[in-house]
């Protein structure tokens, strides 16, 4: 592939990005054989479900940002954001990952792209011990968003311009209406360039309602 597709043609990025982005799928789609990266029945559309989709979360907060990458498995979203922040020369993103294969996967990848990341192979809930500070929070496919909110409760409190980033499908809403029931937020919800049904939600000025 010599282009981005046409769902990134909004993004400007370098030559040097987009070999970045080649070289990640192609070590994907290789270590995908071995380990369970995502499910398989994607892994034909890799570009446009997977990277695309991932794509789109920088895209709503670019620059050089603190990232902390939740669940972070295949690399989707946060070695994409730590891709695309090569251009910038700035921010990162801490991948957290409890899943050893996958935590190694992450790290080859970092050495091959030259992402701006880190792999942390803990749990979510010791991540806020070991990981100080972030700006943003992203998290693909993971848990509802009540649980996502306590997750990232801990840098909120550090940081009252923190900002989530989340993918969420066609039931998005009964899981912002089920947060509501704990948590007081504002959102923002970004119709998904990949998934005519998917959201992407982004949260701000969380806290608990007692």
């Amino acid at each position: 592939m010599t282009s981005l597709p046409r769902e990134l043609n909004g993004l400007n990025v370098s030559r040097e990005t987009i070999d970045r982005l080649n070289t990640f799928v192609a070590l994907f789609q290789k270590w995908a054989k071995a380990i369970n990266l995502v499910a398989p029945s994607t892994l034909a559309e890799v570009w446009s479900r997977h990277i695309a989709d991932s794509a789109q979360i920088y895209a709503l907060n670019p620059g050089p940002r603190i990232w902390a990458d939740l669940g972070s498995g295949g690399g989707f979203p946060g070695i994409v954001t730590g891709i695309l922040l090569s251009d910038t020369g700035g921010g990162w993103v801490h991948l957290v990952e409890s899943n050893n294969k996958k935590a190694a996967f992450l790290r080859t990848a970092i050495l091959e792209t030259g992402a701006r990341a880190s792999v942390h192979p803990i749990r979510i809930e010791e991540a806020p011990s070991e990981i100080a500070q972030c700006d943003a929070i992203s998290a693909r496919a993971l848990a509802d968003l009540d649980l996502l909110m306590e997750f990232g409760a801990p840098w909120a409190e550090r940081n009252s311009d923190l900002r989530f980033f989340l993918h969420k499908g066609r039931d998005y809403q009964r899981e912002v209406d089920k947060a509501l029931g704990r948590w007081r937020f504002d959102l923002v919800k970004h119709a998904s360039v990949v998934e005519p049904d998917s959201v992407v939600l982004e949260l701000s000025k969380l806290s608990r309602t007692s």
